[in-house]
Formats: structure tokens, C-alpha cells, sequence
């Protein structure tokens, strides 16, 4: 959060108009359907109304967005069109001649930023596995040599790779990075002070994934969008670009592997999902930036969810009955102790034996995160435990709460219990949606995340500061 203090005015339910109840109901919802949230904050007419978040999660951590990140790179393209720098119909082999590889289509050749914002590109599915493969050092290249058996703008595709090349072109006709370019024009002025985003080898931001921001950032970010770009007194992004960006521009099919979410069929603007009501970014696993104009509302959510039919259904089925029924004070008051003793189950069991356990990793299942034969010890300390994973890794855990540590720069919150003859652990990467259960038993040592991390298992990865990767592409 910015150090001038909150981004956003607070004002109880029943003060913007707001029933408390339906917030309520919309917890007890979640929590019917198993719906894993990190945080959630409800803005009703330029106020926060409700805010959460599920303990070890807080309001001072920036959260992993992954694909809602394509939401702002596409603000980051209309700030270089309303420049003068960009335009709809610029090709991309025309801004990046020098990674255009030879022999390329002639479809691929007309793609245009117009293409790319819309991820109608002629592609049959997400490129970025093949493009990957293609060519390793350079997404952009590999990505144009992939095959476009449809014409352009024709058919919406979802395609990461698309993003990624929108995030070079803005780099090279601004001549600022990403994170830069975003910092200076949207961030700063807004307050926002702590934006991080993860990076792929060569040092570039992904710009389909890979930003992390605090809640209330993301809330901020709706605000300004309902706004029409203003912030302030300020007009950070061109009103235009809001209502284009945010403008259906080809219909949408459904995603491989989701359920058939009628929010997701709507359509799709640039880089923003066009919903039953409003608009929204997406995230994998549940990160959620929802703008409802009609109503004057903005919903920021992270989780750890797989695809799922949830959400943003419950967003309209919960809070939109209770946005013209004020409520009462009690109700208000209610709300706020449910909000603030929101918590993640925590490892239960005792404090076990007083003396170091030693095991190796049995990393033999897919996705583990740990190591085949990798040597783990767990130590008793001062009412928990350090737990050395390798040479490189030592994790504190905490016994009946969670503790913080840092082993390789990125901060892991963690809690354990011994359950007879089982240690058992869970370890939050606590920036992200992620985290490992760890398991001890008999010398033999299991790990599994609880949704597998994009970018790939490793956990020793995924704790580095900065986190520099690529997707994998087995």
C-alpha cells in the first residue's frame, strides 16, 4: 500500500447504500462451493464497503495476479496510442523488424496490434507451449513462426504469446520497460508503490502474467477504469481507451478445460473479459478484477482456485440484491468481525518429539516440488520448527501459528503440526496463490503444491527473489 496511506475512501455498507447481508451471504457462498479466496474488497460508489482476507494472507501483500496482469499492459498500449507512438493497425513486423524470423506467413505478417489486443491472431489454441519450443531466447520470433490456419480477426483464441509481443512493442516505441513505463504514467500517480513482477530469463516483464499487487491496488485500478481513466484530478489514461479496451470486440468460445462460465462467453475487449454485467480481468486460479458501471461497483478478489463456474456468477447472485437495501448498524458491525477473523485452515496436531527428524524427498509424482532424494530435516525450534529442505532451503514453521522466513528472497509463511507419527506442514509461498504440503513420515519426505504453479514445480524457484523463468514446454 502506498505510504501516503489507503488508495481507496472506506464507508460502511449501510453508508454507501449497501446491505452488509449480502456480503455475508456471499462468504457463507464461497465457502459452500469451496471456493479457496485469498482476499476479496467490495467498492460501492467510490468506497470500500467490505474488506478480507484469509489469515496467513494480509492486506499489506502484494498477491500474484497472473493473466490479469494482460489488463494492464493493455492500458500500458493505450497509453503509447494516445502517445502517438502506437497505432491499431501497426504491425507487428513493422515495430519489431529485428525479430521477425525468415519465412514467415503472410498472415502472420498482417497481424496488428489491433489483432493481438482482441487474441484473434488465426491460431486454433494457445501458442505459447509451441512458441516456446520454437524459439527458446525469443518469444516474439517464435511465436511468428507458428501457424495461423484462420484469418486474422476472425476467431478469439485465448494466447498468452499475444501479450507478450503487445509488451515488446510498447517497449520499443516508448523506450521504456514495462514495469517502468507503468510505474511513472498509472502506478505513482495513484499512490501504488509496491507493484513486482516476475520476469522471464533474458530479464524482460512477461506482461501475460508475472505482476504482483495488493488488493486494494487492484480495487484502485477497477476504480480508475469505472472512472473512465481519471484519478483524482488527474486523467492518467485517455477516457477512449477505457470504453474501447473495455468494448466487446469478437465474440468468445469456450476455454479448454473450463467449465462453460457464462461470463467468460460473452465476449472480449483488450485484454479484458466482457461479462453478463461490466467487464473483468482474470487471473489464473481466481484473481479477479470486476467493474460493474450500472451499479458503481468494483470487486477485487484473489485465491487459489482451479477454472471454475464460481466466479464472478456469485458476485451478481450475492451483492446485487443488497445494493439498494441499506440494512442496519448491527448488520454492518457483524459483518466487520466475520471479515476480520477470516482465516486459512491451519495445521493442526502437537508439538511431537524434541529431537531433529530427518528424511529424503520422495519426488518421484508429477509436479512435486521438491527433488527426487533431496534431504530434508526438520528441527525443533523455540515452538515450532526450522525445516531444512537441501543445501539451500530452511523454512520456519510455526506450531499453532505461522511464521515468516526468507530463504532465498522471497518471503514463505508456514505452519506445522506433528499428527501421531507424521510431521506435517504447509508451506505459503505467500505472495502467490501457492503453497506445498509437506509430509514426514517413516524417513521418506512428500511434497505437493495445492495448485501447481504455471511457471513450473520447482519450489526452490518459486521462493528466489527475482523470480526469473519461463513457462515450461515438456
Amino acid at each position: 500500500m502506498s505510504a501516503h496511506g489507503q488508495l481507496l475512501p472506506r464507508s460502511s455498507p449501510r453508508g454507501s447504500g449497501m446491505s452488509a447481508r449480502a456480503v455475508g451471504l456471499l462468504l457463507d457462498r464461497l465457502e459452500e462451493r469451496a471456493v479457496e479466496c485469498h482476499s476479496i474488497m467490495v467498492v460501492h460508489r467510490g468506497h470500500v464497503v467490505a474488506e478480507g482476507w484469509w489469515a496467513p494472507y494480509s492486506a499489506e501483500r502484494p498477491h500474484l495476479l497472473y493473466s490479469l496482469t494482460k489488463s494492464f499492459t493493455s492500458i500500458a498500449v493505450g497509453l503509447a496510442i494516445s502517445d502517438g507512438l502506437l497505432s491499431l493497425d501497426d504491425r507487428v513486423v513493422d515495430v519489431l523488424p529485428d525479430r521477425v524470423p525468415d519465412g514467415i506467413s503472410e498472415r502472420a505478417r498482417r497481424l496488428t496490434v489491433h489483432h493481438l489486443l482482441s487474441m484473434a491472431v488465426g491460431n486454433r489454441e494457445d501458442s505459447l507451449t509451441e512458441a516456446w519450443q520454437l524459439e527458446p531466447d525469443d518469444l516474439v520470433k517464435g511465436f511468428l513462426r507458428t501457424p495461423f490456419p484462420d484469418p486474422e480477426g476472425t476467431r478469439h483464441v485465448y494466447d498468452n504469446s499475444t501479450t507478450y509481443v503487445l509488451a515488446r512493442m510498447v517497449e520499443k516505441v516508448t523506450g521504456r520497460d514495462l514495469p517502468g513505463l507503468l510505474d511513472d504514467r498509472l502506478f505513482t500517480p495513484m499512490g501504488i508503490d509496491h507493484a513486482e513482477w516476475d520476469r522471464v530469463a533474458s530479464g524482460a516483464a512477461f506482461g501475460f502474467h508475472g505482476l504482483h499487487l495488493t488488493t486494494e491496488a487492484v480495487a484502485a485500478f477497477g476504480e480508475l477504469l469505472l472512472r473512465g481513466g481519471r484519478w483524482g484530478d488527474r486523467q492518467l489514461v485517455p477516457r477512449d481507451w477505457v470504453e474501447l479496451a473495455t468494448s466487446r470486440h469478437i465474440e468468445t468460445l469456450p476455454l479448454p478445460n473450463w467449465s462453460q462460465n457464462p461470463d467468460f462467453l460473452r465476449g472480449y475487449g483488450y485484454q479484458f473479459w466482457i461479462s453478463r454485467h461490466g467487464y473483468h480481468g482474470h487471473g489464473s486460479y481466481g484473481q479477479y478484477c470486476v467493474v460493474v458501471p450500472e451499479h458503481d461497483l468494483v470487486i477485487a478478489a484473489t485465491g487459489a482456485v482451479d477454472p471454475t463456474d464460481a466466479l464472478p456468477g456469485l458476485f451478481w447472485e450475492c451483492l446485487f440484491p443488497g445494493l439498494d437495501d441499506p440494512g442496519t448498524a448491527k448488520d454492518d458491525e457483524l459483518l466487520a468481525e466475520r471479515l476480520q477473523q477470516l482465516s486459512l485452515p491451519p495445521v493442526t496436531g502437537s508439538a511431537g518429539p524434541g529431537h531433529p527428524v530427518e528424511a529424503k524427498a520422495d519426488g518421484s509424482a508429477a509436479d512435486s516440488p521438491l527433488t527426487d532424494g533431496t534431504a530434508v530435516l526438520v528441527e525443533p525450534l523455540d515452538g515450532g520448527w526450522l525445516v531444512r529442505l537441501g543445501d539451500a532451503v530452511e523454512i520456519a514453521v510455526g506450531h499453532g501459528e505461522w511464521r515468516e522466513s526468507s530463504p532465498l528472497g522471497r518471503p514463505i509463511v508456514a505452519t506445522g503440526a506433528w499428527q501421531d507419527d507424521r510431521f506435517v506442514a504447509d508451506i505459503y509461498v505467500i505472495t502467490t496463490p501457492h503453497r506445498v504440503r509437506l509430509v514426514v513420515e517413516a524417513g521418506t519426505a512428500v511434497a505437493a503444491w495445492n495448485v501447481v504453479p504455471l511457471t513450473g514445480p520447482s519450489l526452490a524457484v518459486h521462493v528466489t527473489a527475482p523470480l526469473m523463468t519461463r513457462p515450461d514446454v515438456s
